[in-house]
């Protein structure tokens, strides 16, 4: 496992330029990693740089509203227009909150070659264990119920789950609840549960957390999180980052969202230095990295 030391944001270009510069090291010494790629990856899409990973992708995107699910609450949809079998992503916000508070992540996503499915929760109310089994639900109606332009695009064999505070929270326990072995990534964000403890849960997990969070305080919540996971996994801290960091457009958030799905969805090796890219305590609004994937 590596890990970096606490050390405070700066401002967004300063930290561009860090992760660039960062990346460029990493490429040059990761060698045969970020070209062997395994005979089943799915490289698809523009190849990642610095500059990109924090944005939109090379897929336009079109998006269609969710009405009258079974077991969620609805939300949106958004997909690729190109035709083709895309992995399928069901993303889930925190308590109190609508999908509109982090709905930069839907498009995203998509541009990047996913199917995205964006959740209203049945109420602003409901606990992880809930908003877990809501984010299954949505999956199951990408796969099974969705609108043809949508259900046409999805790879039902690769399914992520994502999701911020109780959402993240519930990320993990969809993966604990899933039996099908078709959920095979997550990406909890600033992650909130009474639970502080996954050692049922050995799908690859990227946890992001604010290094000033003060709802999900990271010592109680995203750090025994990690610790307790026992397979591959990864811990992103951002530096001076509060709870809240998720309702705007985070560049190291797209980073890591984009980056640990094709590693672990796509088996894109393309992007596997990007999960590692964050391994340097001079690395600008980072405060802390750890992995056991690298």
């Amino acid at each position: 496992m590596r890990s970096t030391s606490s050390r405070p944001g700066f401002l967004r270009r300063r930290a561009l330029q860090g992760l660039t510069s960062l990346l460029l090291a990493v490429g040059l010494s990761a060698g045969g990693v970020l070209t062997a790629a395994p005979a089943s990856a799915d490289e698809i899409g523009q190849a990642p740089t610095p500059a990109n990973i924090i944005g939109n992708g090379s897929f336009g995107v079109a998006s269609t509203g969710i009405g009258n699910p079974s077991g969620f609450g609805g939300g949106q949809a958004y997909y690729p227009t190109t035709p083709g079998t895309y992995p399928v992503i069901a993303v889930v916000p925190g308590y109190l909150s609508y999908w509109s508070s982090m709905s930069w992540i839907g498009p995203r996503l998509a541009s990047w070659g996913y199917v995205v499915v964006g959740i209203e929760t049945n109420t602003i109310y409901d606990q992880p264990a809930s908003r877990g089994s809501q984010l299954r639900s949505a999956l199951n109606w990408a796969v099974n119920s969705s609108p043809s332009a949508v259900r046409s695009r999805v790879d039902a064999n690769r399914q992520g789950v994502a999701g911020w505070s109780m959402g993240g929270g519930g990320s993990l326990e969809a993966l604990k609840a899933d039996t099908s072995g078709r959920i095979k990534a997550a990406v909890p964000i600033a992650p909130w549960n009474g639970d502080k403890s996954w050692p049922e849960v050995s799908e690859p997990v990227a946890i992001v957390g604010g290094q000033s969070d003060s709802v999900a305080p990271v010592g109680s919540h995203s750090i025994p999180f990690y610790n307790s996971l026992p397979g591959q996994k990864a811990y992103v801290e951002l530096g001076g980052a509060d709870h809240f960091f998720v309702n705007r457009d985070n560049a190291h958030l797209s980073w890591m969202l984009v980056s640990w799905f094709k590693r672990y969805l796509n088996n894109d090796a393309r992007f596997t230095a990007y999960t590692c890219g964050f391994d340097d305590a001079g690395v600008p609004g980072v405060s802390s990295f750890r992995t056991n994937a690298c």
